[in-house]
């Protein structure tokens, strides 16, 4: 039984990430934490939980969880995992991180995009970037995996089995995506308050989202040579879901088929990833409260343009799902172990 400690329990994919432990036949929670002063019993967080559950979200202690489990998760706000990630890595525990501060390789562009100093630049080297779809074997033997991000995840794995096999042009990639606000975590901001949102809808950061370098670096390694894409974040009135439409210039001579035979040599045989016809398009409510990524796509018959529409559930393939997946791969477990909807 792997024992494992959930670190910040109480935000949104920290609730999910335990939900989805608590039915794995594989793992043991042995410490859920919080920022919080007083401790927190799960079941008030969680109330459809049986009575009989007793687990306490509680401040966390270092020697306490060095002891009592085997794998970390971090669920901690981005610029702020990065000490944690070091410290319990040194101490030779498998963390899977949620956060940001991993993910990028090169730490200029962390600096650059997060506006702050990466004090611990040497783990971006080491950590392996926890896209199943793309990096598997190497998630198999990490000890430090970094969760991607909910936009990089949509965007990637609609855009690289195009890249990869050299379909698309490279610097014609516009990726218009959309979230619902669960997205923007439970910290309490202006623009995510109930009156900004209902009933509305608007783009944010625009030509300047932190997720942008996460995204060309993915599909820079997927094409085998730099890739620069405009990505363009809007913030939907709903609670969860991510639905990219992006749209891309085919290279001379391209068709439909070819398209359809680069997704199915990708992805036939992944279980999160489900593939639609020519011309049929998933919607949010495929992938809602579900680990899977759904992908269509048509080809515009006046200009040619190639045009993808990619589905997630932000918290789960997103952020939560994906993490257990990625445990899953790394511990040796069924990937859909805790994941299965059916």
């Amino acid at each position: 039984m792997l024992t494992c400690a959930v670190l910040g329990a109480t935000g949104y994919t920290g609730i999910e990430l335990v939900k989805i432990l608590l039915r794995h036949p594989g793992v043991r929670i042995t410490a859920l934490t919080t920022r919080q002063k007083e401790n927190i019993p799960l079941r008030k967080l969680i109330p459809v939980l049986p009575e009989a559950l007793d687990l306490e979200v509680k401040r966390w202690s270092f020697s306490e969880i060095r002891r009592a489990a085997e794998l970390v998760f971090l669920c901690l706000p981005h610029t702020e995992a990065m000490q944690t990630a070091e410290a319990f890595h040194r101490a030779g525990k498998i963390v899977i991180d949620l956060s940001a501060d991993l993910r990028l390789k090169d730490w200029r562009l962390y600096e650059a995009w997060y506006q702050v100093r990466h004090t611990h630049r040497g783990l971006l080297k080491t950590a392996v970037y926890g896209l199943p779809e793309l990096f598997r074997s190497k998630i198999r033997k990490a000890d430090l995996i970094a969760n991607p991000g909910c936009y990089p995840t949509a965007a990637i794995l609609g855009i690289a089995p195009l890249l990869r096999e050299g379909l698309i042009e490279p610097d014609s990639i516009n990726i218009d995506a959309k979230s619902g606000v669960s997205g923007a975590g439970r910290k309490l901001t202006p623009a995510t308050q109930f009156c900004e949102v209902d009933q509305n809808f608007f783009a944010y950061k625009v030509g300047r989202h932190q997720h942008t370098p996460e995204i060309e670096q993915a599909l820079s390694f997927a094409a085998g040579r730099k890739v620069r894409v405009a990505f363009v974040p809007h913030l939907l009135p709903i609670e969860r879901g991510i639905l990219a439409t992006i749209y891309m210039k085919l290279k001379k001579g391209v068709r439909a088929p070819a398209i359809a035979q680069a997704f199915k040599k990708a992805y036939s045989d992944e279980p999160f990833v489900r593939l639609r016809p020519e011309g049929e398009f998933p919607a949010l409510k495929d992938v809602q409260r579900t680990n899977f990524c759904d992908i269509g796509f048509g080809v515009e018959p006046k200009t040619g343009r190639l045009i993808v529409v990619s589905v997630i559930d932000n918290l789960l393939k997103g952020a939560s799902g994906q993490a257990v997946q990625n445990m899953n791969l790394r511990m040796g477990f069924q990937e859909e172990e805790g994941l299965r909807v059916w």
